[in-house]
């Protein structure tokens, strides 16, 4: 198995290897995880069952640095178990494979898991370089960032609301104490990391992309100004970052597969090619399928628009190209690299207080009159209290829709989640006193979980999403010594060299719409009978791109789906304060929203059920809209092709 230079080569050769012997094939790099509950065994498997140089992992999504903050702070870890995990189970085919790794999985404590390693590794007799980034905690300089004006993620718009406590702890923050402050990094630590001669390498928040971006320019040995390579494996790493995300997982298509095809999926590959274009594929004794839909859909997943940031490169996807090369592969070209902004994303966790929360159920006929009177009977008993203008949040949520003439009572039920927020923890041990105070004159036939564990205050962190100048990180990567005696060596890495201002994103209607009676008579269907789509969050906003099939699908969808349709597909769930972008990706069909403030503060302070926005786009693709009949013949044609 070739290591990062091309080649077979021990770690101690490793550094002068990668700059003095061309790499004589594309680099292949699996990934194993796209959050801390994915299992070690993953990695093994991507180890196991087909050639790889390099596995990464993507354990930390922002709520796991809050929680691994507060772990760290309470037992001394603060690091990903599964990251650990991985390892123990795959370290001897690490070993004999001579495979890299490269994990997000040391969270607050880098350096902790990297030692736990590095024991692991001389224990089994090995001679693998251990490694470790550091840089993203800036807890020991928040209070000097928050000293001064620091900006919100979105500020440069000045279009764009926030929910109404995104920036409340920024006036009282010693009422309000930050518990986690940690910094994107990206691949420059990494690949310097490689460059020394790491064969793991442990980091905390490095963005999700970067341990692929770092893997491919060490393999290459590119350079800082390489912008364009760099763009296009910051997208490959993108493509892979989530899991399964792009072998099956939350794929929007499923209805048209069996159960069964999603069974123990695998997790993708991206081979990277020199010019930075990659092949996303997977192993072909593992489960699931990569298409050019299954690509499609994890592109416009978290994206912000046409520009994808990360602290190294800038990378235009405004013409990506996704297209089948063969079974379970699919090439995709057409990103185009810019030097990085000067900033850099600050994710900041703070204890924003207590919240509880309630669920009821109802049963069968009048269910609107049943909650309406719930919510009444509770509200005029705090407010006869004097309480019920003390809660920062409190939403009486109707989940659910009845069946018409049920054939269960199950199908009969739905529920109402009573979610609450208050800074004063008595206030919400009221809401629990006052639903009881009102208990026995309930609407009829009210049920509820036994389990009142939910309705218990308890503290949740607020979140506040910020940009500071890179200038203000200090970023190492440390090589532990080869023997668990000899002095480890420590790197410094510099702030990109060359970096170029944000311009504001871009946002328009299609260009010539077409008038949509053009397309012929018309069928009153779910718009996912037709489309596909997938959505996510950015910090407080939810982002959702939605693609159709063919040239002629598309001149009929880029002009039917307009800013005011998503706004009336929304319904009820649109408030005018709300901000919206639109931009378009010709090559793929696919148009793209951001709806910023429509998930409140995000994250963990978020008070929506659907807290990271990931059930937006099945909800859009549910609602009825009239679809061109022919469009609709098409696709049921292609779906029973496919499965002959």
């Amino acid at each position: 198995m070739p290591s990062l230079s091309g080649r077979i080569l021990t770690s101690s050769t490793y550094a002068m290897a990668s700059s003095a012997v061309p790499p004589s094939r594309p680099i292949r790099i699996a990934n194993c995880s796209g959050a801390l509950t994915d299992p070690g065994i993953l990695m093994y498997n991507q180890a196991k069952y087909g050639p790889v140089d390099v596995i990464t992992g993507d354990y930390l999504a922002e709520v796991s640095m809050a929680g691994s903050a507060m772990q760290r702070a309470s037992n001394g870890a603060g690091w990903i178990r599964s990251a650990l995990e991985g390892i123990q189970l795959s370290l001897d085919l690490i070993n004999e494979k001579r495979i890299k790794v490269i994990l997000n999985g040391g969270a607050m404590n880098p350096k902790g898991l990297a030692e736990k390693i590095h024991e692991m590794v001389h224990s089994r007799g090995y001679k693998l370089r251990v490694g470790y980034v550091e840089g993203d905690d800036l807890m020991h300089k928040v209070h000097h960032l928050l000293s001064k004006p620091l900006p919100h993620l979105d500020s440069a718009n000045p279009d764009v609301r926030y929910d109404k406590d995104t920036t409340s702890f920024l006036d009282s923050p010693e009422e309000m104490p930050v518990v986690a402050a940690s910094a994107y990094l990206g691949y420059r630590a990494i690949k310097k990391g490689l460059d020394e001669g790491a064969d793991i390498l442990i980091c905390g928040r490095v963005s999700d992309a970067s341990p692929v971006i770092g893997a491919a320019a060490a393999w290459y040995n590119w350079s800082e100004s390489d912008f364009d390579r760099l763009a296009g494996s910051l997208i490959a790493g993108h493509l892979i970052e989530c899991s399964t995300y792009v072998t099956g997982g939350n794929f929007p298509g499923a209805s048209k597969h069996p159960p069964s095809d999603f069974l123990r999926l695998g997790p993708g590959i991206a081979e990277i090619l020199p010019n930075g274009e990659c092949i996303i594929t997977k192993h072909d004794s593992l489960n699931g399928f990569v298409t050019p839909d299954t690509v499609k859909c994890q592109f416009v997943y978290e994206l912000q628009g046409n520009i994808y940031l990360n602290s190294d490169v800038k990378a235009d996807v405004s013409n990506i190209a996704i297209v089948k090369e063969s079974k379970d592969r699919v090439h995709v070209s057409g990103v185009k690299g810019y030097p990085p902004p000067p900033t850099t994303k600050l994710a900041i966790f703070y204890r924003g207080g207590y919240q509880c929360e309630h669920l009821l159920n109802a049963s069968g006929y009048a269910t609107d009159h049943k909650w309406d009177i719930q919510e009444l009977q509770l509200k005029d008993t705090l407010k006869e209290w004097g309480i019920l203008e003390k809660f920062d949040v409190l939403e009486f949520q109707r989940i659910g829709t009845d069946m018409k003439d049920p054939d269960s009572q199950h199908a009969s039920t739905t529920y109402m989640r009573i979610f609450a927020q208050s800074k004063d923890k008595d206030v919400l041990t009221k809401m629990h006193k006052a639903w009881h105070y009102q208990f026995m004159a309930h609407f009829p036939g009210m049920h509820y979980s036994m389990d009142t564990r939910l309705l218990a205050p308890k503290p949740f962190l607020g979140y506040y999403p910020a940009i500071i100048p890179q200038t203000e990180i200090e970023e190492t990567v440390t090589i532990l010594g080869d023997s668990l005696t000899e002095q480890s060596i420590r790197h410094a890495v510099h702030p990109p060299k060359q970096t170029e201002p944000l311009a504001r994103r871009e946002n328009y209607e299609t260009a010539n719409p077409v008038p949509l009676e053009k397309f012929g008579p018309t069928v009153n269907a779910p718009l996912g009978d037709l489309i596909l789509a997938r959505s996510g969050d950015k910090a407080g906003n939810i982002n959702i791109g939605l693609f159709v099939q063919t040239p002629e699908q598309w001149e009929w969808f880029r002009s039917f789906m307009t800013k005011d349709r998503l706004r009336s597909l929304m319904r009820k769930d649109w408030k005018d304060w709300y901000f919206l972008e639109r931009v378009e990706f010709t090559n793929i069909y696919a148009v793209h929203f951001v709806i910023y403030g429509s998930l409140g503060r995000g994250v963990t302070s978020s008070s929506r059920l659907d807290n990271l926005g990931k059930g937006f786009a099945e909800f859009i693709r549910a609602v009825h809209v009239d679809i061109p009949q022919r469009f609709l013949e098409e696709s049921a044609r292609s779906t029973k092709l496919e499965h002959l």
